[in-house]
């Protein structure tokens, strides 16, 4: 089961200008997990603090439509969680730039210490 949610993850971030919806649609996803899928994602950007981010749940269908529901918590969750780990990441750090840094803040503090 978590496979197939990385393996979805993957698929949606490899995706390039196709839309969520259509590239899930494409691998073969019902049109309602699919339409589930690509509101959660959207709110779960807004719930973590996106600019342009929308929070976007068809109420009715949700409690009606079992396929929807679980696309939108999917696509919730995982967007959120996306969001969240981009917002604490240093754009255009690498491992190695972070490492550096780390080292580097490390040896100040040792380096301020009173002795």
């Amino acid at each position: 089961m978590k496979l197939r949610w990385v393996l979805l993850s993957l698929a949606v971030g490899l995706a390039g200008c196709q839309s969520t919806r259509d590239q899930l649609l494409a691998e073969g996803y019902p049109p309602a997990f699919a339409d589930g899928y690509q509101d959660g994602c959207g709110s779960g950007r807004q719930a973590a603090g996106a600019i342009g981010g929308e929070f976007k749940k068809d109420a009715p269908r949700f409690l009606k439509d079992s396929l929807y529901s679980q696309g939108w918590a999917d696509g919730f969750r995982q967007c959120q969680a996306m969001q969240d780990s981009r917002d604490r990441t240093p754009a255009g750090l690498s491992d190695r730039d972070r490492d550096w840094e780390r080292e580097k803040s490390r040896s100040a503090s040792e380096a301020y210490r009173p002795r």
